[in-house]
């Protein structure tokens, strides 16, 4: 069992490759701005890729008229501009994103009127409609960029094996939350700074080198297999640190992508940091989980004089190649995309 499990371990993580070649499925968003009395300035936001786009539409109530410009690529979306006429306003009317349920990605909405009062929703592949309420909910602005907080990490492949190295590395709870908290304070700093313009990274360069962290935390706990603990076994909260003002820097491409409502950006902010830390600490606990049963059932198999997840050699050294594997792989997927 312990030599599948070697074999195992690792190719499930290089699976991994094919499903998530990109640290994140990136949002899209919808704005309306209301200019005149019932008269709505519209920016759409696609997610894009060089010249290819997702196809996705939006479909306005039938009381709206103005026709969608052509529309241009922006760095990475797919950008139109318009301003449309509702008669009667939009409250209590319908907005849908057409194609969102092939996807797998969201849509954030935004419906701002005249007199300030905002509407925010977030459109997913089950739900791609909403009604446009006759009053605003901040409730509904919170919850949507807190969602948003949590799939950003959730579906952040290299971010989540970043912190599962971290976990192989600490070696104690005390030490575990030291280290954590110094990750959550570090991208905590770099993503406000990103998000609200006062810093600013090319992404590209950004997503490599955060492929490169993994590599070393992978490589890290190698060489603590082999005798030869290095900086991240001695001092983690050091190398959490460090990295995770890179991984801040990651985090806020979906908010630079979605944007942050004038009136809210504390709120915002605050909300979507609240549900990345909230779906990272989901991950730690289903992985401890996990690891704990494996370790446990190879405890039964095979006694050792550890039986502790994160010391055992049959579980650090696939997962530390698999995720090294991996890492090295987005590095260079993510360097060749420099040049198009």
């Amino acid at each position: 069992m312990t030599r599948r499990l070697r074999l195992l371990l690792p190719a499930a993580l290089l699976g991994l490759a094919q499903a998530a070649p990109a640290h994140e499925l990136r949002p899209g968003y919808l704005e309306l701005r209301e200019v005149e009395q019932d008269r709505f300035d519209v920016l759409w936001k696609v997610p894009a890729r060089g010249e290819y786009r997702l196809g996705l539409s939006v479909r306005l109530p039938g009381t709206c008229t103005g026709a969608a410009p052509p529309g241009s690529f922006a760095g990475d979306a797919f950008v139109q501009r318009w301003r449309v006429a509702c008669a009667g306003g939009l409250a209590g009317r319908t907005i849908s994103i057409e194609g969102l349920r092939a996807t797998r990605t969201d849509v954030l909405v935004r419906v701002e009127e005249r007199d300030g009062a905002a509407h925010t929703r977030l459109l997913t592949p089950t739900q791609t409609s909403f009604e446009v309420t006759a009053a605003a909910s901040r409730f509904a602005l919170a919850s949507s960029y807190f969602r948003l907080g949590v799939e950003h990490i959730l579906l952040g492949i290299d971010h989540l094996l970043f912190v599962l190295g971290l976990l192989f590395l600490v070696g104690s709870w005390p030490r575990l939350l030291g280290t954590v908290t110094a990750f959550t304070l570090a991208h905590s700093v770099t993503l406000a700074a990103s998000a609200l313009g006062l810093v600013r990274l090319a992404q590209a360069p950004v997503e490599a080198t955060i492929a490169l962290s993994v590599a070393f935390v992978a490589a890290e706990i190698v060489h603590g297999t082999q005798g030869r603990p290095g900086l991240a076994a001695r001092a983690p909260w050091v190398v959490a640190c460090a990295f995770g003002l890179l991984h801040g820097f990651g985090f806020a491409g979906a908010l630079r992508e979605v944007g942050l409502p004038e009136r809210d950006v504390p709120l915002a902010l605050l909300l979507f940091n609240v549900g990345v830390e909230v779906g990272q600490l989901l991950f730690i606990a289903a992985a401890v989980a996990v690891l704990a049963c494996v370790a446990y059932l190879l405890e039964r198999r095979a006694p050792a004089e550890s039986a502790l997840w994160h010391t055992r050699p049959a579980i650090r050294t696939p997962v530390a190649y698999g995720v090294g594997s991996l890492a090295a792989f987005w590095m260079a997927q993510r360097i060749a995309a420099f040049w198009p």
